[in-house]
């Protein structure tokens, strides 16, 4: 299939997603799945709470700083770090962490548009605007076949190609594949996480020549987009980035059960979170 069919099939499913969400907000009226307003999945009100990532942070792959930094000692080695550059939208934390795990596991595949909003708006940011025109393709971290028909879906997949409906960007799902079932990473140091999915990927070699946007949900430390990355230059791939929608606030902090607030004083990035209110 070509790129312009693609486009013209992505097209016609988003029309038809649009009536049928439109159809069945009508019968069932939706509400927002952190207060309980009606009328949205989540409100105006509730989308500001989510916490941005701070503005001190390294260049290369996104982690906090004490100063703003181009490379940091967790991507200094290029072949540790494959990624041009990495970057999270928001911090994992309350509520969009809550609002993760309902699309993650409890089949809410309707907030994966609202959710990548905050892609967007990340997208936005002067950093990633030099980035954009070179970008090729745009492809989700990919489930084992095995764990997709457990779960129905690939909520990275649902995160990427909303992005690229609101971005207009070539989405494509056959780049990278995920051919080893891994354990879950959660629960998992850094260590085990990178010899967790060692050689769980490959990659077509259809992405010889481009530039790649890796997207998934939570960008913990690095391990899977890493060995995305890593399977996609072997094929042949010029470059890959990467976009998160949530990190955790400290590189150490491996957890997905921690419910504390964190607070961060980075008010340039507040610009962010503004711009999904807005949207």
């Amino acid at each position: 299939m070509s790129t312009a069919q693609r486009r013209r099939l992505l097209a016609w499913r988003n029309i038809i997603r649009t009536w049928t969400a439109a159809g069945a907000d009508l019968l069932f009226p939706p509400t927002c799945v952190a207060c309980g307003r009606a009328g949205y999945r989540i409100c105006p009100r509730c989308a500001q709470l989510v916490l941005p990532t701070p503005q001190t942070i390294c260049r290369r792959c996104g982690r906090a700083q004490a100063v703003q930094v181009d490379r940091c000692n967790h991507c200094t080695d290029d072949a540790a770090f494959p990624l041009q550059r990495a970057r999270a939208a928001a911090l994992h934390a309350s509520p969009l962490r809550e609002w993760i795990h309902l699309l993650k596991y409890e089949g809410r595949r309707d907030l994966a548009p609202l959710l990548a909003r905050y892609l967007a708006a990340a997208l936005d940011q002067p950093d990633w605007r030099e980035i954009i025109p070179r970008l090729d393709a745009v492809a989700p971290v990919p489930l084992h076949n095995e764990r997709l028909r457990e779960r129905g879906y690939n909520q990275a997949e649902l995160l990427a190609q909303a992005l690229c409906e609101r971005r207009r960007l070539p989405l494509r799902v056959d780049l990278v594949q995920r051919s080893k079932l891994t354990r879950s990473q959660v629960g998992l140091n850094g260590v085990e996480r990178k010899e967790n999915v060692k050689d769980a990927f490959t990659a077509s070699t259809e992405c010889r020549g481009l530039h790649v946007l890796l997207i998934d949900d939570v960008y913990t430390t690095g391990a899977t987009l890493c060995a995305c990355a890593a399977a996609l230059l072997k094929a042949g791939a010029v470059a890959v980035y990467a976009l998160a929608l949530a990190i955790p606030e400290r590189a150490d902090d491996l957890s997905d059960d921690d419910v504390s607030r964190h607070h961060v004083g980075a008010r340039s990035a507040d610009r962010v979170v503004a711009s999904i209110g807005a949207s």
